[in-house]
């Protein structure tokens, strides 16, 4: 759904004119009220590739302003095109499963403006779909990215504000008032974002009322309450029909009580007020204090969110307003319009065991990067996973075991223990990587191979003192279905074909295929298979055989 303008400064940075080439490219859809605030930031950061709307008078005035952007009529046109990574999704909520759905499967990632979908299981067949097609699902809740209330979470999660009792927030302004939504689903996701953002769980009762004054079907007017297991209540007050703007959310806590006020100038938008209640003769005394003003790097949200979506999908990150968030978001937008169609009936919620993600949002270029694991995925004790690594359904890691960063590891994935596997590998659906078997970086596993770790085993008698090391050399590729037979070593960039059998050390750079495994030939580092001459035709390496294998021409090893 489109989102209102949520601050009240404006910024214009100078736009990119030369689009720096480590830039992923986006294509936006939709470029309407919202829609034009994304296609101006993504053209200033250098990212925005084509603008698609269905209204031609729209492109050609966006053509006239960005000359060097594409445009067309069609969804099915950006996703032909392999040359567009992200698709941005500005239209009306009731389009986003449909275009989301056919741009996951087109391979692209997806932002979503908020909300992500209409419907709950809508959202989770996106999530499984993104997790299984290795994409980016992201949900526009911009004020995640607003640097004050960066800060104000920072304060939160740090326990400055102590205890947090209470929270509520107060998004007014008189239009713009619209006819395919009501205010609470055009007005609260963002609130509700920010507040299970600083309660890091869900609540378990909702109750929403409002009032219909302009039709007899949308609601104009609600107040959605909100209470949490651990006592925290929360309460969300939208309108549209309000005499002057009012963006304000307000956490009292134990010990600090902060003001997050989006109307007014950038050095008072985040006031925090060192307020305490004293007791004197068993009555509460209230002892107030001057508000307090923190120093914040001033920046547009809608930038650094627009950033935080390349970001994501460049580096394989998690983003803090995935779809996971999304479908929380969604769970309590879903429970207050039921309580409000059943004039103000308390609404009790399950728990989704959806994890929160706790981390900064915006992490230094030398903080480590957390990796993710999924909720079915099982690690034991005593094992390393480093960052941007991520563990897919009902895997299971065993002790002792280290995974690199930047691995992929898919389905059903058994690993351990005393496994080492290095950075940059891709272990597809259905493989166990038993004890004996290392994997330097950048090995590929293709689906359902299958390691070997004992020679000669039987049920009845135990062999595991008899364990023989297999070592995977870097860069190598085994195919689906191949096996590998315990006690061998396959070498640098070789290529073991699908369905084959090595029972034999392999040679750096050679094509196996057969069972048993066979070398029929040569392959280069970037996959394809060497001519005669040991040259590759794709990208011009040349080779020279050695004892080993093969080395390139003018290197010391392969």
């Amino acid at each position: 759904m489109y989102s209102q303008n949520l601050s009240s400064n404006t910024y214009d940075p100078s736009p990119i004119t030369d689009r720096p080439p480590s830039v992923p490219s986006i294509a936006v859809i939709g470029s309407g009220y919202w829609g034009k605030n994304l296609v101006r930031n993504y053209h200033q950061i250098g990212a925005l590739k084509l603008i698609c709307d269905k209204r031609e008078e729209v492109l050609a005035q966006f053509k006239s302003q960005y000359p060097d952007v594409d445009t067309c009529l069609a969804l099915n046109e950006i996703l032909s095109r392999d040359d567009i990574e992200g698709l941005v999704i500005a239209t009306p909520a009731e389009t986003h499963y449909a275009i989301a759905r056919e741009a996951l499967l087109a391979q692209k990632h997806v932002y979503v403006e908020k909300p992500l979908v209409l419907d709950e299981s809508e959202a989770l067949e996106l999530i499984d779909l993104a997790e299984r097609q290795n994409r980016t699902l992201m949900v526009g809740h911009l004020l995640q990215y607003h640097p004050v209330f960066i800060k104000l979470k920072e304060l939160a999660s740090s326990g400055e504000l102590g205890k947090i009792n209470y929270i509520y927030s107060h998004r007014l302004n008189l239009g713009k008032i619209r006819r395919e939504e009501n205010i609470l689903w055009s007005f609260a996701p963002h609130d509700i974002s920010m507040i299970l953002a600083l309660a890091c769980e869900e609540p378990d009762t909702i109750v929403a009322t409002g009032g219909n004054y302009l039709h007899k079907q949308i609601a104009d007017v609600t107040t959605t309450h909100m209470e949490f297991p651990s006592g925290l209540r929360a309460h969300i007050f939208v309108s549209w029909l309000h005499p002057f703007k009012e963006q304000k959310l307000v956490v009292v806590g134990d010990r600090k009580m902060a003001v997050f006020d989006d109307t007014l100038p950038w050095a008072d938008k985040l006031l925090l007020y060192p307020h305490k209640i004293k007791w004197q003769n068993n009555v509460p005394i209230p002892e107030k204090s001057e508000a307090e003003r923190l120093e914040i790097p001033q920046a547009e949200p809608l930038r650094k969110e627009c950033e935080h979506f390349l970001k994501s999908f460049a580096n394989g990150n998690r983003p803090q307003t995935d779809g996971r968030e999304g479908l929380r978001v969604l769970k309590i937008l879903n429970a207050a319009q039921a309580s409000l169609n059943n004039e103000g009936r308390s609404i009790q919620l399950k728990a989704s065991n959806l994890e929160f993600q706790t981390a900064t949002v915006f992490p230094q270029e030398n903080q480590t990067v957390n990796h993710f694991v999924h909720p079915t995925a099982v690690i034991d004790d005593n094992v390393t996973i480093d960052s941007r690594t991520k563990i897919w359904h009902f895997s299971h890691v065993l002790p002792n075991s280290a995974i690199g960063e930047d691995c992929n590891i898919g389905q059903n994935v058994v690993i351990g223990p005393d496994v080492s596997i290095g950075k940059q590998c891709k272990i597809q659906n259905n493989v166990s990587v038993y004890k004996g078997v290392t994997m330097e970086d950048g090995v590929f596993c293709g689906p359902s191979m299958v390691f070997t770790n004992i020679y000669n085993p039987r049920a009845e008698i135990r062999k595991m003192d008899q364990v023989r090391p297999t070592l995977i050399k870097h860069g190598a590729t085994l195919g689906a279905n191949s096996t590998i037979v315990c006690g061998n070593t396959v070498g640098r960039y070789a290529f073991i074909g699908a369905g084959a059998v090595v029972n034999k050390n392999i040679p750096d750079h050679a094509l196996v295929v057969g069972n048993p495994g066979r070398q029929i030939g040569w392959v280069c580092k970037c996959g394809e298979r060497l001519a005669d001459d040991l040259t590759c035709l794709a990208c011009g390496s040349a080779y020279n055989q050695t004892d080993d294998g093969l080395m390139v021409q003018g290197e010391g090893s392969a």
